[in-house]
């Protein structure tokens, strides 16, 4: 099949025919250097050159990638196996526009086991990568919480917070607690249970939470039964006790196969412009935990596609392997993902598309639930739609933007003279003060009156915080200023790879003036319309609180050099004769024995004497 030369550059040509025919990653980039996909090949010469023949069946999406393509970078690797590791993780690093984003559960609950010598168990929503383990995320707060107290039940496992160490055991440093007494815990904090049987616990606790507790009832029978042979017929008892809690907790699991096989059950469901990816874990033939991705904007996505991003970042994040995973359809490269697989879990995994039987009727009832999950979505979507102003729905129109400004952040500075140099941020969520979230910045970085300067270090300070700690961005940024502002902004977006997250504009106060990124002439909205209006209210708020802030900070410095430098009058005095006589200016103007009732005779006299003496100075 021919190129199609008219796409390319001469230069971009001639980077293509010297591609390696190595396996590895590419990334297209567009005329900014922007990173807007990224994708893995066995040839990488043969996968980036696929992407402009002339007479290739081709999607909208990849129609509008390939308009856009102005340099290609490429990576090569050893091995297939590395491209795929490669690529997920670019994609995570660089979210680029044209790939799948899958929306996870990064909200939902997990349960850690820690990396300590006497590990705790319990929930948490912070993944830290310290070596502790990590099982779920829970989408069912009810099912979690039978889960731990299962757990807590069938293991005698601590539940303090103290750093146990066998040197600070040896020490005497801890004292047991009720759980000991009640004989929830077997105490290791004063050494009543050593390191290897407590481990021994956490080991048995994993299998739980793995699914696979078939081979751990079968262990605390027979555990049961040399006790009892051993005469030991109490510790037998509290085995036994153990058996039957966990036969209580299997007993509540819903059995899918009859097999006892371990599986994994991927389904995709669609509607609009929404899709919906659930994997169903299946260990011992019980379902042991669901979790769930949502993909927006996935019209132009064809299946294949869906499913690789989703099979494949749930099993470069994975722990355990089940030995047999049910996709909802057949996909290039998926030789590669039973490779990967292969590599970490040291056997063969078989990738099964089902077609008749049990299994299709496994993945059959996964489809459902992706479905139930996406119908559910949507009408939230159009709950929310509905209690949106019309307001915001007319800013997204006159904007063009592809999303409901729902989430709206606008920027200000306030200075005099390049003294006090601060800068807002003031939020609206559906039209309307979110003040919760406002925020103010002491400008650091800036000497003197630079407004561009001081508008990219609170930028960078802002949305850099966000990607370092994952929280929300906005769909809207309103920077107050025209194209200077706005470009200095743009200049931060583009170095933090943000760009293609949201929507930038300026607002200049003269004309009204709507400034958006990569053009030269303003839009000029209705003086009458909403959209104007929302813009307007939320750039005067802004404005609002960096003048208070301005003025803060002001009065501050004021305070301080006005009463503080009074030698002997510190802060505290300086407050105390402002709350009882008012202002600088009137301790300024009282008398001696008014200064003298509110701070003593000592204090009072070297006030009144300086003042005096200002008086007095030629």
């Amino acid at each position: 099949m021919e190129t199609d030369l008219t796409l390319l550059s001469d230069a971009l040509l001639k980077k293509i025919s010297g591609l390696p025919t190595k396996p590895g990653v590419y990334l297209h980039k567009d005329v900014d250097g922007q990173i807007i996909y990224v994708g893995k090949a066995k040839s990488l010469r043969n996968r980036v050159r696929s992407y402009f023949q002339m007479g290739r069946p081709v999607d909208a999406k990849t129609k509008a990638l390939v308009r856009k393509i102005a340099d290609i970078e490429v990576i090569v690797t050893d091995t297939e196996v590395e491209a795929l590791i490669l690529e997920n993780t670019l994609i995570k690093e660089h979210r680029p526009k044209y790939n799948i984003l899958l929306k996870d559960d990064k909200s939902y609950p997990y349960i850690r086991i820690t990396k300590e010598e006497y590990p705790r168990v319990f929930k948490t929503r912070r993944v830290v990568r310290d070596g502790s383990k990590y099982f779920g995320p829970y989408t069912d707060g009810t099912y979690l919480y039978s889960l731990m107290k299962s757990l807590r039940s069938i293991f005698p496992l601590r539940s303090c917070d103290l750093a146990l160490t066998e040197a600070s055991i040896a020490a005497g440093r801890w004292k047991v607690c009720l759980d000991y007494h009640i004989k929830k815990c077997e105490g290791p904090c004063q050494a009543h249970i050593t390191q290897e049987r407590y481990n021994e616990y956490i080991r048995q606790a994993q299998q739980v939470l793995n699914g696979r507790t078939r081979d751990l009832e079968r262990q605390l029978e027979e555990r049961m039964m040399s006790l009892a042979e051993e005469l030991r017929f109490e510790d037998a008892a509290i085995v036994r006790g153990r058996l039957l809690r966990l036969r209580e907790y299997t007993e509540k699991q819903k059995v899918l196969a009859n097999d006892e096989a371990d599986r994994d059950v991927f389904a995709l469901a669609r509607a609009e412009s929404m899709a919906c990816m659930v994997v169903f874990i299946i260990r011992d033939g019980k379902l042991v935990g669901k979790r769930h991705y949502f993909i927006s904007n996935s019209r132009e996505q064809d299946d294949q596609e869906i499913v690789r991003t989703a099979v494949e970042r749930w099993y470069i994040e994975a722990e355990h392997f089940p030995d047999e995973v049910l996709i909802p359809c057949e996909y290039d490269d998926v030789e590669t993902l039973a490779e990967f697989i292969k590599e970490k879990r040291g056997r063969t995994v078989e990738i099964i598309v089902p077609k008749i039987g049990d299994k299709r009727k496994l993945l059959a009832m996964a489809e459902m639930n992706a479905d139930v999950l996406l119908r559910e979505l949507l009408t939230q979507q159009a709950t929310k739609d509905q209690a949106v102003p019309r307001a915001v729905m007319s800013l997204q129109q006159d904007l063009r933007m592809d999303r409901l400004p729902r989430r709206i952040e606008c920027f200000d500075n306030s200075h005099i003279q390049g003294t006090d140099y601060v800068s807002s941020m003031i939020v609206f969520v559906d039209g309307k003060p979110k003040k919760s979230e406002y925020r103010n910045y002491k400008i650091r970085s800036v000497e003197g009156n630079d407004d561009f300067e001081a508008m990219k270090e609170v930028i960078t300070r802002r949305y850099g915080r966000a990607i370092d700690e994952g929280t929300e961005l906005p769909d809207l940024v309103i920077i107050d200023g025209g194209k200077g502002q706005l470009s200095h902004a743009m200049e931060v977006f583009s170095q933090l790879n943000l760009v293609s997250s949201f929507t930038v504009i300026g607002l200049a106060k003269r004309l009204e003036e709507v400034f958006i990124p990569g053009s030269t002439t303003p839009l000029y909205l209705p003086k009458v319309s909403s959209s104007l209006r929302l813009l307007q209210q939320a750039r005067d708020e802004a404005h609002r609180f960096a003048v208070r802030y301005h003025r803060t900070l002001r009065d501050k410095r004021t305070f301080r050099t006005e009463l503080t430098d009074i030698a002997g009058v510190g802060e505290t005095t300086a407050r105390k004769l402002l709350s009882v006589i008012g202002s600088v200016e009137q301790v300024r103007s009282s008398p001696l024995s008014v200064l003298e009732n509110v701070v003593g005779k000592a204090i009072a006299k070297k006030i009144h004497d300086h003042y005096l003496a200002r008086e007095v100075a030629p």
